[in-house]
Order: C-alpha cells, then sequence, then structure tokens
C-alpha cells in the first residue's frame, strides 16, 4: 500500500521539483545580470534608450565615457601638480632672496632641493624677526619722534591716533583687511588660550570671546606687528595677557616690466562757468608745463552759459597763438553749471582712439611730473588712478604776518602749516577714456557742486578695475573762497561747508585767531612789564 501511495504522489512532487529549479535558475540569471552591467553615473539611465545604441554601440559608448573622465582626472591631475609646483618656486625664491638679503639668519647651507628644510629655515628667519623687533626688550631711541606708538581695540571699536578719510580717533574697523586682522588675532589667542598646558588639566574653563578685555597693537614696518591682548582671567581682579606677533617675511619679486609714456597723450578736460580770472592763472601754467615741457596733452573746456565766455575764449586764443598750440577743443553749453555733465559731454566728445584722461579744476596747479605720474598709474582695463592733492591753505591767514604774500610757485610747499592732504576728494582722476564709458560715466542727475564724483569713484570700486590712491606731490589745490549757495541739497551743503572751514588753515593757526585778543592782551602786558623796567 505505501508503494502505491508513493506512485500516485510521484508525479506531483517531480512537478513541484521542477518549479523550484526554473525559479532558481531565473533568479540566479537576474543576478548574473544585475553584476555584469557596467556602473553608470548618477543621473544617466541604465538600461538603453529607446532607439539609442544597444549591444556592442552601448558598451563602445560606456568605454568612451569611462575614458573621458579618466582624461579629466588626470587633467586635475596635472593641474595640481603644476600649482604644487609653483608654490614650491615660490618658497624657494622666498628664501633665495631671504638668504641674499639676510645672510646668515636664513641659513646659508640649507639644501634647497628638500622643501622640508626650506620651511624650517623659512620659520627660522621669521623667528629672527622677533629678535629683531621691540618685543622682549626695549630699543633705544634718539628722540620722542621715533616712537612707534601702540592703538588699542576691542570687540567693537579700534583707538587710533593716525587720522584721515577713512580713519577717526574712535571707529568700527571699516576695512576688511585690517577687521580681519584683528579678529584672527583674537581667534590665535583663544586657541592658545584653550590649549592645556598640562594634560591632566581637563577641567579648565574654556575662554571665549566675550572674554576679551581690550588689545593693543603696533606695526614695525620692516619687522612685523606686536600684539597684547587682555582676557578675564578665572576669578576676579585676574587677568590673562598673551603676546602674539605676526612676522613679516622678505621682500619678494613679482614683475619687472617696461613703460614706454612717449605717445601716450593726456586729454584734460576742464568744466567752467565764468571765473576768467581763474582760467587766466590755470592756462599760464598749462603753457609753461603742458606745452613747453610735455608736449603730449590735449585741453578740452566745456563752458556753462555765456557769462564771460567772450573773456574765456580770447585767453584760450591769445595762448594758442603765443604756443602756436593748436590742440585743444572749446565747448560751449547753455544751461547751468554742472561739473559731472561738463566731464561727461568732455569724454564723450573725443573722436580719436582711446585716450587717457585727466578729470581737472580751473583751480589747480600740476607740474610735469604729476603727468607722468598719471600715465603710469592708469592701465585700461585695469587701473585707474585717483591721486590725493595737497590742498592750500587761505594766503591771507599763512602769510598774514608777511609784507607781502609771495608767488605761487613760491607758495606751493608740502608742509604742515600750508595746507593738508585731501582725502576726502575724488574729483580728479586720470582713467582711460574706455573704462569711463564702460562704467556708465558720471549720473548726470546730480546738479551743482560736489556728489558726482565719489559716486563714480564707487562705481570704480564695484568694478573689476584696481584703484590706485595716493597722495601726490606735483598736485595742488590752490586756495579760492568758496561760496555755499542756498540751491544746495542739504548733504551737499554740508559738504560744502565742511570743505570750506577745512580749506581755511590749519587747527592751530585758527586757533590763534581765535585768541587773537588774549594774545594781543599778553604783548601789550609785556610791553608794559618791559618799559618799566627801563625807567
Amino acid at each position: 500500500m505505501w508503494l502505491r501511495m508513493m506512485r500516485r504522489g510521484m508525479p506531483a512532487w517531480i512537478w513541484r521539483l521542477a518549479t523550484i529549479l526554473v525559479l532558481l535558475c531565473c533568479i540566479v540569471s537576474l543576478l548574473y545580470m544585475l553584476a555584469c552591467t557596467p556602473k553608470v553615473e548618477d543621473g544617466q539611465p541604465v538600461l538603453p534608450r529607446v532607439g539609442g545604441p544597444t549591444g556592442k554601440d552601448n558598451f563602445q559608448v560606456l568605454l568612451e565615457e569611462r575614458e573621458e573622465q579618466h582624461r579629466n582626472y588626470i587633467t586635475s591631475l596635472k593641474r595640481q601638480i603644476a600649482q604644487l609646483k609653483e608654490e614650491l618656486q615660490e618658497r624657494s625664491e622666498l628664501l633665495k632672496v631671504a638668504q641674499h638679503r639676510y645672510g646668515d639668519s636664513l641659513g646659508a647651507n640649507i639644501d634647497r632641493s628638500s622643501p622640508e628644510k626650506t620651511q624650517a629655515g623659512l620659520l627660522e628667519f621669521l623667528h629672527s624677526q622677533i629678535e629683531k623687533a621691540e618685543v622682549h626688550s626695549a630699543i633705544k631711541l634718539p628722540t620722542e619722534y621715533s616712537v612707534i606708538p601702540f592703538e588699542s581695540f576691542t570687540l567693537q571699536k579700534v583707538y587710533q591716533l593716525e587720522m584721515g578719510l577713512t580713519r577717526h580717533p574712535e571707529e568700527k574697523p571699516v576695512r576688511k583687511d585690517k577687521r580681519d586682522e584683528l579678529v584672527e588675532a583674537i581667534e590665535v589667542a583663544l586657541e592658545f588660550l584653550n590649549t592645556a598646558e598640562d594634560e591632566a588639566m581637563t577641567n579648565q574653563r574654556m575662554h571665549a570671546a566675550a572674554d576679551f578685555v581690550e588689545g593693543i597693537y603696533r606695526t614695525e614696518k620692516d619687522k612685523g606687528t606686536l600684539y597684547e591682548l587682555t582676557f578675564k582671567g578665572d576669578r576676579a581682579q585676574e587677568f590673562k595677557r598673551l603676546v602674539l606677533f605676526r612676522p613679516f617675511g622678505p621682500v619678494i619679486k613679482l614683475k619687472k616690466a617696461k613703460v614706454d609714456t612717449s605717445n601716450m597723450l593726456i586729454n584734460i578736460i576742464v568744466p567752467l562757468a565764468k571765473r576768467a580770472d581763474k582760467f587766466r592763472q590755470f592756462m599760464y601754467n598749462f603753457r609753461e608745463v603742458c606745452v613747453r615741457l610735455d608736449g603730449r596733452v590735449h585741453l578740452t573746456v566745456v563752458y556753462f552759459g555765456t557769462e564771460q565766455m567772450t573773456e574765456v575764449k580770447s585767453i584760450l586764443e591769445y595762448m594758442s597763438r603765443e604756443a602756436n598750440y593748436r590742440n585743444y577743443t572749446f565747448i560751449p553749453l547753455k544751461e547751468d553749471f554742472s561739473r559731472g555733465k561738463g566731464l561727461d559731454v568732455g569724454a564723450r566728445a573725443w573722436k580719436g582712439n582711446n585716450v587717457l584722461l585727466f578729470f581737472c579744476d580751473v583751480d589747480i596747479h600740476f607740474t610735469a611730473e604729476f603727468l607722468n605720474t598719471c600715465r603710469l598709474n592708469a592701465q585700461p582695463g585695469k587701473k585707474v588712478f585717483y591721486p590725493v592733492l595737497f590742498s592750500q591753505y587761505n594766503p591771507a591767514i599763512i602769510y598774514g604776518h608777511h609784507d607781502s604774500i609771495p608767488p605761487i610757485e613760491q607758495q606751493l610747499v608740502i608742509k604742515k602749516d600750508s595746507g593738508f592732504w585731501r582725502d576726502f576728494g575724488f574729483g580728479m582722476t586720470c582713467q582711460y577714456r574706455s573704462d569711463f564709458i564702460n562704467i556708465g560715466g558720471f549720473d548726470l542727475d546730480i546738479k551743482g557742486w560736489g556728489g558726482e564724483d565719489v559716486h563714480l569713484y564707487r562705481k570704480y570700486l564695484h568694478s573689476d578695475l584696481i584703484v590706485i590712491r595716493t597722495p601726490v606731490r606735483g598736485l595742488f589745490h590752490l586756495w579760492h573762497e568758496k561760496r555755499c549757495v542756498d540751491e544746495l541739497t542739504p548733504e551737499q551743503y554740508r559738504m560744502c561747508m565742511q570743505s570750506k572751514a577745512m580749506n581755511e588753515a590749519s587747527h592751530a593757526q585758527l586757533g590763534m585767531l581765535v585768541f587773537r585778543h588774549e594774545i594781543e592782551a599778553h604783548l601789550r602786558k609785556q610791553r608794559h612789564k618791559t618799559s618799566v623796567k627801563k625807567t
């Protein structure tokens, strides 16, 4: 009976076994296909596209893609190798220059083929800068004027002695380099402060930026910057003082180029309304400097209105005859004066090749040396030049105790009592016409005095061009009485009055005027005492 039952169930059992084997074969085949399918990038289809390459063609496409990836990878590696070689070459050059200048201070026998030894030599030199600076011990100085003062700072403010347009007695650091410098010093100090001196000191308090009390710093231009930072201690009335030093490395040669200025023409553009007497003085200097000495200058005068226009044109024509000079343009405009409009019209009126523009005013005195400085510091598509000129004080105050005021040429000396660097003015500038046109020129909606030059200056600061800003010895603003008219906007009027106050005299000279009655009374008393003694 048992055998008969097995014979009846055998076909069903064999059928089940065959089904299981078929399923296993299907699973194995599927796994084999998945394992053998080439790996693809994210976002690419695993299976061939409809109408796309299949079979051998598909594998050919995949191989080409993989080959392209390898090529890109090799190119990236080559680029990184080139960058590393360049960095190594710079370090070797740095070491070579330092050895040449400082001899044994860098170690004359350093093997420059070894980057590790090169870096060690550089670190040795930087540490030698600390020894030269006034860090560990005092340096004897000849006079009080030789002292390099410290400046102090907190987390919010910097307190400084030297001032100007961007520097005030107390200010938030506006310049990014100065802000980043002080922030980095505090961060390094905190890292130093929070590093345990002993491995067993695992429970020491961690200091944060809020614990910073104050810092002082000063820079020796040839050695580095010294920082002394104070933080709150662990108890009341306890402080922690950290001293840091940022050493300066040796000078590195970067570039050598020849600049030929023989064919660099300058187009001097002067906007004008009335002021014929000042224009006569300007043209006298123009003839001496631009016509007789330089000879590579075009003059463009943009005149507003009709009052005194005939006199101005006759001054131009007289100079043209006397000096045999024809390289000028006179553009009359029958509208109210606008400095920005005049300069814009003058720049766009030029029809020749790209030319170097010098935006000038009628009360400016410049030398032949300045014209070359203008040529050397402006480059089309690369640099614009914004010189800081020296502004003359009122000669009547400067030379009030003299019998007579000397000639203009003798007044143009750069001294504390004769004038100041006009670092709040951006009106005198050298830039190529192509850069002026590409930047969009002046804002012609600005009328009257002031504002248009600052607007243009800011546009260049926001561009890809380098702005060269520096005091120059050959550019002077001659004193003239300034009138701030009622038609100006409140902002323009404030700027005008600020300029007027600064133009008159130095702080000390203005003080002498304010206290002149006390000074005269003192002198009378002294004379009276002298006369009493004689009797």
